[in-house]
């Protein structure tokens, strides 16, 4: 085998192994570069709505909260994500979910009575 057809064949064999990784890299640079999903969700004494939400693993996500009655809190502490809602105002809480799974919030300034059962979930898919 001469020096020339050896380093085709290399040249090949290092072609074919990059594709998989290069089809990996793709799809999350798509993503990175992809339109944000917006979740619309209103803060009111004692609860969000929707109360539970779905989004993509490596998608990046804007939650729009409006606040109806009261500065709400919104923490999410697995993700370490924290905002004040102040009525009357759109808050956008910008995040990227890595892992797929499912994730709590709460409202973290008391509200009233009932305050303890102001929460929901983000289920985030793979």
């Amino acid at each position: 085998m001469g020096e020339t057809t050896r380093r085709m064949w290399l040249a090949r064999a290092a072609g074919l192994g990059a594709l998989p990784l290069l089809a990996i890299l793709g799809r999350r640079a798509a993503f990175a570069q992809a339109e944000p999903q917006v979740v619309k969700l209103v803060a009111q004494r004692f609860h969000y709505t929707p109360g539970e939400f779905r989004v993509k693993a490596g998608r990046p996500v804007v939650l729009e909260f409006t606040s109806l009655d009261f500065v709400h809190g919104f923490n999410m502490p697995d993700l370490n994500v924290r905002a004040d809602l102040p009525p009357g105002v759109v808050t956008r809480v910008r995040l990227t979910p890595a892992k797929p799974g499912v994730y709590d919030f709460l409202c973290d300034n008391f509200c009233g009575d009932g305050h303890e059962t102001m929460h929901g979930r983000m289920v985030v898919e793979a």
